[in-house]
């Protein structure tokens, strides 16, 4: 190999699972910032996991339904399917296909050492599938299919980010080329882990029993801003320097939710806010919230009457991803030695 780092030109990738109900968490940590990388002059390219959400069982129908959601929800939050690509994954083999060559040159060792298959495996690993273990390697895949060489994730996705780097690296040094680039995470923003409206501690999430701990992005306006109204904090007015939130869970994920959605920093909203009570700061994030949220329920609900559509759009992304794909895995087949026919 040369000692001069190959170059790769920026493409950024990322991809949300279609496991129903997309949130706050999931708009503020990954639909906001990709609507703004359309804008940078990178090549986008958007995914709805499917193929991840079956490594637990789906049921089928609503699995088709949570995509075409989740789809509604890319377009509704501001992804121009001519300017990005918006695909599911299951439309394009290469994922599947070469996760394969990734589960040959990942190590056991590696994948025994994620956290997230730990915490959803639980005390009962061994029943869990094949797919939920293997799923970091195809989720390097994933990124790896496009030579993506930027994904923007939430910091709980890291870790996978990190495996996806030690498989093309690794595979660059047994092959002896420099095939795959070592892709760099983007986590940035005020609310790239928003936290639950109930405890500021837990990470807002789908699966949270109470609905009160998170806002739907299906949620209308009234519920917008009776959660936010009711959202949990603690008897003292916002403290006069951010650091004054440091202990104060709820009161801190509140402001940077506040941020995230003006589209202004913490110091700014404390500059605003600061010694202010939540009876005068609450009011004033249900207000914003609805101001920026309510127009993407609207939206979405709309494009969810023409589910056609959808599947539409959704095909003419995965015709894209897939031109793009292909030579790369069928360079990556040669490069491994797997025989291939050629027209």
């Amino acid at each position: 190999m040369s000692d001069t780092p190959k170059a790769f030109p920026p493409r950024i990738f990322s991809g949300i699972q279609p496991s129903g109900g997309l949130t706050l968490g999931n708009y503020l940590g990954a639909l906001k910032r990709f609507v703004q990388a359309q804008d940078q002059g990178i090549e986008t390219i958007y995914c709805m996991v499917d193929l991840h959400a079956i490594t637990v069982w789906q049921d089928p129908a609503k699995l088709r339904h949570a995509t075409r959601e989740l789809a509604a929800g890319f377009i509704a939050a501001g992804i121009d399917p001519a300017r990005s690509i918006l695909f599911n994954q299951s439309q394009v083999p290469a994922h599947a296909q070469l996760a394969w060559i990734f589960n040959c040159v990942a190590r056991m060792g590696w994948l025994k050492r994620m956290t997230q298959f730990k915490d959803k495996a639980g005390k009962n690993a061994e029943n869990a599938s094949t797919g939920l273990f293997a799923y970091p390697n195809l989720m390097a895949a994933d990124i790896m299919a496009y030579h993506a060489t930027h994904v923007p994730v939430g910091e709980d996705q890291k870790q996978h980010l990190e495996l996806t780097r030690d498989i093309a690296a690794k595979f660059n040094h047994d092959y002896g080329v420099e095939f795959f680039p070592i892709v760099e995470p983007v986590i940035e923003g005020a609310a790239t882990r928003v936290m639950s409206l109930r405890d500021g501690t837990k990470k807002m999430s789908k699966s949270d029993p109470s609905d009160m701990s998170r806002i739907n992005l299906t949620d209308d306006a009234d519920a917008i801003a009776q959660k936010l109204r009711k959202a949990r904090t603690d008897p003292e007015p916002l403290p006069e320097a951010l650091d004054g939130l440091a202990e104060r869970p709820e009161a801190r994920n509140l402001v940077n939710i506040y941020a995230a959605l003006a589209d202004i920093s913490p110091e700014d909203v404390i500059a605003q806010y600061g010694g202010q009570g939540f009876g005068a700061f609450k009011p004033a994030l249900a207000d914003l919230a609805v101001e920026k949220l309510a127009p993407i329920n609207a939206e979405m609900s709309r494009l969810m009457q023409d589910v056609a559509e959808i599947d539409r759009i959704l095909g003419e992304g995965a015709a894209r991803a897939n031109a793009i794909a292909q030579p790369i895995l069928d360079q990556c087949y040669d490069i491994v030695g797997l025989v291939r026919s050629r027209p």
